[in-house]
């Protein structure tokens, strides 16, 4: 009776044993970490492995990109959850089965060496079918999915029917409930039926992803809205830009002053001490017979008083002392007749 127990147990720890194994297998390894990214056993690191049944976790700025073994490439956004569901080996450079649950945030996938049979992607609203290709894709917290072909194609299917991506930059939007878009080629007016201006960051380049997954373009969505910045870096300065303006004003202040600096000097210097003054005004060129001509004789042909050279003071004394002695001796004569 214990023998069989005995039995029955080890069996079962052999068995536990396997499946703890069989979990802990790495599928693939961390080649790109920004921020915050999570694994089932703490943060994840460059060349980090990732196993199956792992759910890989980022934070509202981090970053991942992963490698799988057979060549796959898995792009983890910000705010995403996502858990490698099935990973079944063929051999060492292929696989037979790869599934993932994207349970929200944004992705991109580029397909490796497995058939495109193998691969699966299964999200609230349906399930991306994979035929070589190259896509990004976005779970919102209701649920609802928007998927956008880059290379190759795809397909969608959910409650309310299939839609199939063949052209690059087809899009389709589709919620949980059924409801689903057409393909059509993305724009931003996708980022408001989502609800988010955030969703897509690969397309729009506000998350930038390295290697063969940063080469597969942006369907002309770039540039939507700024990167989010790591939360441990300060903010941008803001406080020298007035400071610039201080330099002009000081300058402005002495300009005004100048045209008065001349004339300090004017009214300090007596005005027969400048050179200009000493010389008469008869001797200007300009006007040579300004005095003469009125000198000699009046408009009506008489001799007047404006040839006079007022500018010589000491004629008109001369004069005046010739008239006054004429006088005195016409009186003297008169007064000698009288005796």
């Amino acid at each position: 009776m214990w023998g069989r127990r005995s039995f029955f147990h080890a069996l079962f720890i052999t068995f536990l044993s396997a499946q703890a194994s069989s979990a802990a297998e790495p599928v693939g390894q961390a080649v790109l970490v920004k921020t915050e990214v999570t694994g089932q056993a703490g943060p994840i690191e460059v060349n980090s492995s990732v196993h199956r049944d792992e759910r890989i976790r980022t934070s509202q700025s981090g970053l991942g990109q992963f490698l799988f073994r057979d060549g796959t490439k898995l792009a983890v956004g910000w705010g995403s959850s996502v858990v490698i569901d099935k990973y079944v080996f063929d051999d060492t450079q292929s696989v037979r089965k790869l599934t993932i649950k994207a349970a929200k945030g944004t992705f991109r996938w580029v397909s490796g060496n497995s058939n495109s049979s193998a691969y699966q992607i299964l999200t609230p609203a349906g399930t991306i079918g994979v035929r070589g290709t190259a896509f990004d894709f976005y779970v919102g917290p209701d649920g609802t999915t928007a998927v956008v072909l880059l290379n190759g194609a795809a397909s969608f299917c959910g409650p309310g029917g299939c839609r199939q991506l063949q052209q690059r930059c087809d899009c389709v939007v589709a919620k949980p409930n059924g409801d689903m878009t057409a393909a059509g080629r993305v724009d931003r007016n996708v980022l408001d039926r989502l609800g988010n201006q955030r969703a897509l960051p690969f397309l729009s380049g506000n998350q930038r992803l390295s290697g063969g997954l940063g080469m597969l373009g942006g369907c002309n969505m770039a540039s939507v809205i700024p990167e989010r910045n790591d939360r441990t870096r300060p903010p941008p300065a803001v406080a020298p830009a007035p400071q610039r303006q201080d330099p002009p004003q000081r300058q402005a202040e002495p300009q005004k002053e100048r045209p008065n600096k001349p004339d300090k000097p004017h009214h300090d210097k007596p005005h027969h001490d400048r050179p200009h003054h000493d010389k008469p005004h008869h001797a200007k060129p300009d006007r040579p017979d300004k005095h003469e001509g009125h000198g000699s004789h009046d408009d009506d042909g008489k001799p007047g008083n404006h040839g006079l050279d007022h500018r010589d003071p000491e004629r008109h004394r001369d004069g005046d002392r010739d008239h006054k002695n004429d006088r005195n001796h016409d009186r003297s004569r008169n007064f000698n007749r009288g005796r």
